[in-house]
């Protein structure tokens, strides 16, 4: 199975189709938030590292990053085909993942873009509920997730939440911050005949039909 690493900005739903392919074809799954869960407990000197990185409230050094995910590629399960989500984020990144490519004889990949507007983005984000007894997801704006009486759970009658976080200026910084990053990323998988643009302001599935055909295309 071709090799998938996942472009997308916040709310394009990356989550949403890596969910679905796992389910179909048996993709392995791999977020750089996983990995870092599982370094935690490795009870090594680098699980002490980032340990210490994460609850002092900083960033876990890249080389910790880059040394974990080309351990989780040489894993039996990957051979079978992975969808690197979450990474890379920068040119930096970039180039390490192309290097460990190249290390790990991986040549069978595509980048597959999330090319959605700031706007659609933005909806789908500050649009999120969720009910705090049952965790059924809910979005105001997105009428088959809307509750059917505004702010309140259909199965539990409960007040549904918004995270905090939630708000239109941070939203637009987070989106915007995103995308003057992977600008670099886009032209070096193009350059490389490594990158496919998908139209994400749709449907998830409509967006999962053609994920589904780019794989069995490629």
């Amino acid at each position: 199975m071709t090799n998938l690493i996942f472009l997308a900005p916040p709310a394009a739903g990356k989550g949403t189709q890596s969910k679905r392919l796992v389910e179909k074809y048996g993709y392995v799954h791999i977020s750089t938030g996983d990995l870092l869960r599982a370094g935690r407990n490795d009870g090594t000197e680098r699980a002490k590292r980032i340990i210490d990185a994460q609850d002092s409230g900083g960033l876990v050094p890249d080389d910790i990053v880059d040394e974990l995910l080309k351990e989780r590629l040489q894993q039996d399960d990957c051979q079978k085909g992975f969808i690197l989500d979450g990474y890379p984020r920068n040119a930096k990144q970039f180039e390490t993942l192309k290097g460990i490519f190249n290390e790990l004889n991986i040549t069978d990949y595509l980048a597959i873009y999330f090319d959605i507007s700031m706007q659609e983005a933005m909806e789908r984000t500050l649009g999120r509920q969720n009910c705090p007894k049952c965790k059924r997801d809910y979005n105001k704006f997105y009428g088959p997730m809307m509750p059917k009486e505004d702010g309140i759970c259909d199965d539990c009658n409960e007040a549904l939440v918004t995270r905090s976080d939630d708000n239109e200026e941070t939203f637009k910084v987070r989106f915007q911050t995103y995308l003057n990053n992977i600008e670099p990323l886009l032209k070096g998988y193009e350059a490389e005949n490594h990158l496919v643009k998908v139209d994400a302001n749709r449907e998830s599935i409509l967006v999962f039909e053609d994920i589904d055909k780019i794989i069995n295309e490629g």
